[in-house]
């Protein structure tokens, strides 16, 4: 296991630049259309989970209400573009940085809360959200939704295929996990996961606690919001209840299942619930029992999650099994 490690260490540039030309070229691969939205809808949700995990994985604090910021991003696409004829690609950073607005607002009243006090606080914000865009008819629409929203325009061509809006999807998560590999090795990235580890001894050792906290809330609402602004001209039609308490449930099913504080493991939780949704579709609703039973058997057997490391702190059952069994070795 060491060795196939130290290989991949060794070779890390070159499985980077095979994995990004087996990206760019899969379009050429899967020839056909609903294959390619359902490499599409991986891709939504891995870049929405792994802005989820930023809150939940990196800073330690529970957040619930990651379908707000998303419906935030997705609404400011669709009404600036129908309504006042915004361009996208102008559209896109601006959603971003409306959903990050909100995420630091919500950030500031719940700086001393923590876990599920935290979550309630955030999954309410996404129900107000939701209920905004469902009553406030003159601008989202109410139960009607935005419909025909423009498509993304570059060099002249109307980007409305999956095999061409796999591009912007894959763009906007390529640089989402470029972005955050470069802030966890500088100072805010380890003040974040100090604080996940332990926020007292981290005060102790000069981090400002309640400032590093409200910019981890507000980043991850940013990438909330930017796929949020890329998935409203994907799906050409947002309405409230595509950003229910499900969707935000589904994107934590898939950090607690990849992984969480891994940028690989909320990407591979949203392959498994992906394929697992669409492979069982036929069950109807037992699907989700059979959903279900997964997450649980996987919050037993791993809980630090598929790519979590096996020395981790969620996997802390195993960790106090084995420092146990030193101990009682050496007694004797």
């Amino acid at each position: 296991m060491k060795k196939v490690k130290n290989t991949i260490v060794k070779y890390k540039l070159f499985f980077i630049l095979a994995g990004l030309a087996i990206l760019l070229l899969l379009p050429l691969v899967i020839t056909k259309s609903v294959y390619m939205r359902h490499v599409c809808n991986v891709l939504i949700f891995a870049t929405l989970a792994s802005s989820l995990n930023i809150i939940n994985g990196y800073s330690g604090q529970m957040c619930l209400g990651q379908a707000g910021f998303f419906a935030v991003g997705a609404y400011t696409c669709a009404i600036l573009t129908t309504n006042y004829g915004w361009s996208f690609w102008v559209v896109w950073p601006v959603a971003g940085c409306l959903a990050a607005l909100m995420g630091y607002l919500v950030s500031l009243p719940t700086l001393r809360l923590q876990g599920i006090y935290l979550s309630f606080v955030t999954l309410g914000f996404s129900e107000i959200i939701r209920i905004i865009a469902q009553t406030w008819t003159p601008v989202t629409g109410g139960n009607m939704g935005i419909k025909g929203i423009p498509f993304p325009i570059i060099f002249g061509k109307e980007l409305f295929k999956p095999h061409d809006y796999y591009y912007i999807l894959l763009a906007t998560l390529l640089l989402f996990l470029f972005i955050t590999s470069r802030i966890l090795r500088s100072r805010i990235g380890r003040a974040w996961i100090s604080i996940r580890e332990e926020s007292n001894a981290a005060r102790s050792l000069g981090v400002e606690i309640s400032r590093y906290k409200s910019m981890n809330f507000t980043y991850g609402a940013f990438w909330a919001g930017m796929i949020g602004a890329a998935y409203a001209p994907y799906v050409n039609f947002v309405d409230s209840s595509q950003f229910s308490l499900d969707t935000g449930f589904d994107a934590l099913a898939m950090v607690v299942i990849g992984g969480q504080g891994t940028l690989i493991g909320p990407i591979i939780g949203s392959v498994v619930v992906t394929v697992l949704t669409e492979s069982l579709r036929f069950l109807q609703y037992w699907r989700f029992v059979i959903y279900a039973l997964i997450i649980i058997a996987m919050m037993w057997v791993r809980p630090q999650g598929i790519a979590g490391a096996s020395n981790s702190i969620l996997a802390g059952g195993k960790i106090r099994r084995s420092s146990r069994k030193k101990a009682i070795s050496r007694n004797r």
